[in-house]
């Protein structure tokens, strides 16, 4: 007879910045990077569709070097890239104190749970460091105590969608992914977490709505925000959240899926 057996108990949360914790790849990203074409007196603005196309590419630096080589024909100089990466992060982290940049629902209420249970959590993405401080100041200022530290693009050699940053993570929590539970919006976000062994709940963003539904086959769940009493969330894949909002109950169940 075969025993099947219980999932471990969640012991943390790796969560992911750009989409996950707000709308920040359209409203802040994107914004700054044309603000940053203009101050170079540069020709280029990146719309929505082009800038939704440009987010298959992990990492601003990487994105402009794609951009500029496919308009120019030929590698751009580092100079170019470097001076309007460090413009794109002047104009981001003023959009950011400016208040343009909200959370997405039920963060904050996710986020301060898992610090009264005694959850570990950790922020990974592959943004850098600079944006990803003002951000947290601007909008999680009590971050401070709830997060254990940050894996940011600097501190990887291959961003996601490679695991690199995950498997960081977890080597520095001493956890096995199977204690583990990551928080994603794309589908390069769920590829990373996923290829490091994590459970992945998804939470569809506008910057990754226009992604297929088959980039997040491989996730426990599927959902359209984290959710609050003031604002349910729809399940788009995975096991029903009955209360309407994503809870720890609801993430420990998650661990013993796919």
């Amino acid at each position: 007879m075969s025993l099947t057996l219980a999932p471990p108990a969640l012991a943390a949360l790796l969560w992911d910045v750009d989409g996950t914790l707000a709308e920040t790849e359209l409203d802040g990203h994107r914004p700054a990077f044309n603000r940053a074409f203009a101050e170079l007196g540069l020709p280029w603005h990146w719309d929505e569709p082009t800038y939704l196309e440009l987010l298959a590419i992990s990492g601003g630096r990487e994105r402009l070097r794609r951009f500029l080589a496919e308009v120019e024909g030929s590698p751009p100089a580092p100079a170019l890239v470097e001076a309007l990466q460090a413009a794109k992060q002047r104009h981001y982290t003023a959009l950011v104190a400016a208040g343009t940049l909200t959370l997405r629902p039920g963060v904050r209420r996710l986020l301060a749970e898992a610090a009264t249970a005694g959850l570990h959590q950790v922020i990974v993405t592959t943004s850098g460091r600079a944006a990803v401080t003002a951000l947290l100041q601007r909008l999680l200022p009590e971050l401070a105590g709830r997060v254990a530290f940050l894996v940011c693009g600097e501190d990887v050699a291959r961003k996601k969608p490679d695991p690199e940053a995950y498997r960081l993570a977890l080597e520095r929590l001493g956890l096995p992914p199977g204690a583990a539970l990551a928080i994603e919006d794309s589908g390069n976000g769920l590829a990373a977490a996923r290829a490091a062994g994590l459970a992945t709940l998804v939470t569809r963003s506008r910057s990754s709505a226009a992604e297929p539904s088959r980039a997040f086959a491989g996730a426990s769940a599927v959902v359209d925000q984290l959710g609050a009493p003031d604002s349910r969330l729809r399940v788009l894949h995975g096991p029903a959240c009955p209360q309407g909002w994503v809870t720890l109950s609801y993430l420990q169940q998650l661990l013993g899926r796919p």
